[in-house]
């Protein structure tokens, strides 16, 4: 089963929305929290490519200055684990399914959130677009997909994780209670409104 992090399995908004308005106030860019919960799920990049334009240096600045907020001023730990995670992740484990991470975030950040949480125990492997590119989460999936045989599920909310499971035919889990507009999930197979309510799906 392929997880998302933000919007799926914890409440990221507050550190996430809190370490863009930081990197726009550099740029003289005012914006409030509630219209940055859009920018939760896609990569950095292609957050602040809307705001500064299509200078690289520009948008690694701003990339940088998100990271201070969110590394050096605790905005990776504004952050909450939704209801019923631990419990359903357990389960999911003891089901003998692999629980795998799918992220636009790097990997130490991934690894700093769920070991805070601890949660980290319960997957086998993380996927970080770091590591390939800054990839969409679609192509990144080629690489699980390698090195892990059997059928894939993907659980997320936002359309970046539904569009991985479009393209590659596989049953898509929609988290109604994550950061993505309703219509990005129409198409899902599953809407959930609690993390939990996975376990009622059968898997």
């Amino acid at each position: 089963i392929v997880f998302d992090l933000d919007g799926t399995i914890t409440a990221s908004d507050l550190g996430i929305t809190n370490s863009i308005k930081y990197a726009l106030n550099y740029f003289g860019l005012e914006k409030d929290n509630e219209s940055l919960k859009r920018h939760i799920g896609p990569a950095l990049s292609v957050t602040f490519r809307e705001y500064v334009g299509d200078d690289e240096e520009k948008i690694q600045l701003a990339i940088k200055k998100y990271r201070e907020y969110y590394v050096d001023q605790g905005g990776m730990l504004e952050n909450e684990v939704y209801e019923g995670v631990e419990e359903t992740l357990k389960e999911i484990k003891n089901r003998g399914k692999k629980i795998i991470l799918a992220s636009s975030k790097p990997m130490v950040f991934c690894e700093k959130i769920l070991q805070h949480f601890k949660l980290d125990k319960y997957f086998i492997d993380f996927f970080c677009s770091e590591y390939y590119d800054f990839k969409p989460k679609y192509e990144i999936f080629e690489f699980i997909k390698e090195k892990y045989k059997g059928d894939f599920i993907v659980v997320g909310d936002r359309y970046v994780d539904m569009e991985l499971a479009e393209k590659h035919n596989l049953k898509f889990i929609g988290c109604n209670y994550g950061f993505g507009k309703t219509d990005e999930l129409l198409n899902a197979n599953y809407i959930i409104n609690n993390f939990n309510e996975i376990l009622d799906i059968g898997i």
